[in-house]
């Protein structure tokens, strides 16, 4: 619980990971491990772990072998060359290994708000509210509310209705007023969904938690 034992899970590609942690490894057979007791989703990578990882996902120990890239913002998104191998064998020896990723600055990514929720008043107008989440200092006990841990606070509100995109609002605070008029002017009866993200200025939109309603 205190940070140890952290691994990477993932298909290989440059964003798809989710970081877990364990309590346990027993070793079952050769070279085969029986991890128990796991924290998914940590670091903030709940807002986009799957159910389940299949059969053949990697999984990397994330300890003091592990460096992390220099990466500048001003190389997030683009393609670049890297060469994996022995260092005393060259970058041109046979067994070096090429392989050109872009990467979007996973660091950087706001983690998905937490306890989304809705509710309908008299007016049949909807108060959406949710807790924002931060990545930086976000562990003490102590504080009131946790860091921003951004330049401003500020949200990204998406209205959804058989797979299509009906409305979007920016809002500064977490929570955000749909009044009936608005339902009116964006939606046809039935079912929908309102997503909710926190955005940076430097990422833009992290991961968004959803919420069934229906019109």
């Amino acid at each position: 619980l205190n940070g140890a034992n952290a691994m990477a899970i993932g298909d290989g590609s440059a964003g798809n990971w989710e970081v877990f942690q364990f309590a346990e490894a027993r070793l079952v057979e050769p070279d085969t491990y029986e991890l128990s007791l796991r924290l998914r989703g940590q670091a903030g990578t709940d807002g986009l772990m799957p159910e389940e990882w299949p059969p053949g996902s990697i999984v990397v120990l994330l300890d003091q072998t592990v460096g992390q890239i220099d990466l500048p913002l001003s190389a997030r998104g683009l393609a670049r060359h890297y060469r994996f191998g022995a260092l005393a064998g060259g970058f041109d020896d046979p067994d070096v290994v090429l392989q050109v990723e872009a990467f979007d600055g996973a660091g950087l990514r706001p983690y998905p708000v937490a306890h989304l929720r809705a509710r309908t008043a008299m007016n049949g107008d909807l108060s959406v509210s949710w807790i924002r989440r931060t990545r930086i200092d976000g562990d003490t006990w102590q504080a009131f509310e946790v860091p921003l841990g951004e330049e401003a606070e500020r949200y990204l509100v998406r209205v959804l209705q058989g797979g299509d995109l009906r409305a979007e609002y920016p809002v500064a605070q977490p929570s955000f007023l749909y009044a009936m008029a608005m339902r009116q002017a964006d939606l046809q009866p039935g079912p929908y969904r309102i997503e909710v993200a926190q955005v940076s200025s430097q990422y833009g939109p992290g991961p968004y938690r959803s919420i069934e309603l229906s019109s």
